[in-house]
């Protein structure tokens, strides 16, 4: 890559229009390689990228042989949680950037890059290279073997490996809204998924739970969401994707079946709507706390059942969302984990974790992050069935307060 005019008028954008050149073409694991040119022509020192791991509890290199990073316990790790500049101080004198690498709404890992000195047209420079290397991430690991094997700590099972091959992008969002979702165990998910999707004016969210904990459950979960996404891209309505999802199981897997809730929510009114198929309630969460019982509503059989049992209509739900409200969709997984007792986890410590995640006023991402790592962190807990959660966080336009910056150092 071309040094000639880095410090000429319009040189760095001459520069990023060859590394964005050269990134399209360039193999996925090519990618440290040429970010680091392209640093030394912006005259910046080493970069490093460094990718979460499939639990978000450490950030992984993309450059063989360098260690890897605690979340919870790094500067690297606080740039992630926060999505917000750090700069530390490391040997010789030097600074380290830490930039965060996001993809609109989902976090892919940080930047470290290497500098004697910290400007305007540096960090205007960082900045740039974090945003390529975002994009390249994305475009390429959908069929980089590469930057999977980096994200795990262990062997995916089957089913795992199946169903994580359908999920969306673990966040998505704008401006006014966001919506999150995590899954464990992360290595052998059986049953569990989400979806969701985004348009211009409606969140389109979904969580589901087929029977059982193998790969014909799996099969089940990938049919639904197959449904879904069909009914949900031809245009129709809540209740019409739920009976697409009834037909489909009906005459494809005819003794299987799936639990779930399919919500939409209005990004203008924050109407939210919902439709509950033998699941548990959504969580309403409102200034930090738990609304006990604000979305609870009698539920409708499992899908796959009513097209053989029932031929009576679903219920659909719909409340108004505040400013700022949190809605919490999760499966029964989460629950029902076992104590060293024997008892179950249990609604309570469920909702004291929701606070305790929630309190902080992080990130919805971040949040759900803690939260997930609280349950299964817990001395006294054991996963027994796919805990699975998902987040959605409302603003109507105007009303999102201004997030405070980072301070540096």
């Amino acid at each position: 890559m071309s040094t000639q005019y880095a410090d000429e008028p319009g040189g760095g954008e001459r520069l990023l229009e060859e590394l964005l050149a050269q990134a399209h073409s360039a193999a996925p694991m090519d990618l440290p390689l040429l970010v680091n040119r392209c640093a030394e022509a912006f005259g910046l020192g080493e970069v490093v990228i460094y990718l979460t791991d499939i639990q978000q509890r450490s950030l992984v290199a993309l450059t063989e042989g360098l260690p890897t990073l605690d979340i919870d316990a790094s500067v690297a790790g606080w740039c992630y949680r926060t999505v917000s500049l750090r700069v530390e101080d490391v040997e010789g004198g030097l600074l380290c950037l830490w930039l965060p690498v996001v993809d609109g709404a989902e976090r892919l890992g940080v930047l470290g890059v290497r500098s004697r000195s910290v400007d305007a047209v540096r960090l205007r420079r960082c900045r740039m290279l974090a945003g390529v290397v975002a994009m390249a991430i994305t475009s390429k690991r959908a069929y980089s073997d590469s930057f999977a094997r980096r994200a795990r700590a262990e062997r995916m099972q089957l089913p795992a490996e199946m169903l994580r091959a359908f999920l969306p992008p673990r966040t998505i969002g704008n401006d006014h809204v966001v919506s999150t979702a995590v899954l464990e165990p992360a290595y052998e998910i059986g049953g569990d998924a989400f979806d969701h999707s985004l348009t211009q004016s409606t969140l389109h969210a979904a969580i589901l739970d087929a029977m059982g904990h193998d790969l014909a459950s799996g099969l089940t979960t990938s049919v639904a969401l197959a449904g879904c996404r069909s009914a949900r891209r031809a245009g129709l309505g809540l209740l019409d994707l739920v009976d697409t999802i009834d037909q489909a199981l009906a005459q494809w897997l005819p003794d299987k079946y799936c639990t779930g809730i399919l919500t939409q929510l209005d990004l203008a009114s924050g109407v939210f709507s919902w439709t509950n198929c033998g699941h548990p309630p959504p969580v309403l969460i409102r200034d930090g706390r738990v609304v006990d019982g604000a979305l609870g509503r009698t539920p409708q059989p499992p899908m796959g059942l009513p097209a053989r049992f029932s031929k009576g209509p679903r219920n659909l739900h719909e409340v108004t969302l505040e400013p700022g409200d949190r809605v919490l969709l999760y499966t029964d997984g989460v629950t029902e984990a076992r104590t060293a007792g024997g008892g179950e986890y249990g609604m309570d410590r469920f909702t004291d974790s929701i606070i305790l995640a929630t309190a902080a006023g992080e990130l919805p991402a971040e949040s759900l992050r803690r939260l997930i790592h609280a349950i299964l962190d817990s001395e006294d807990s054991d996963l027994r069935d796919d805990a699975t959660m998902l987040l959605i966080e409302w603003w109507p336009p105007m009303a999102r307060p201004t997030q405070p910056v980072a301070r540096l150092g």
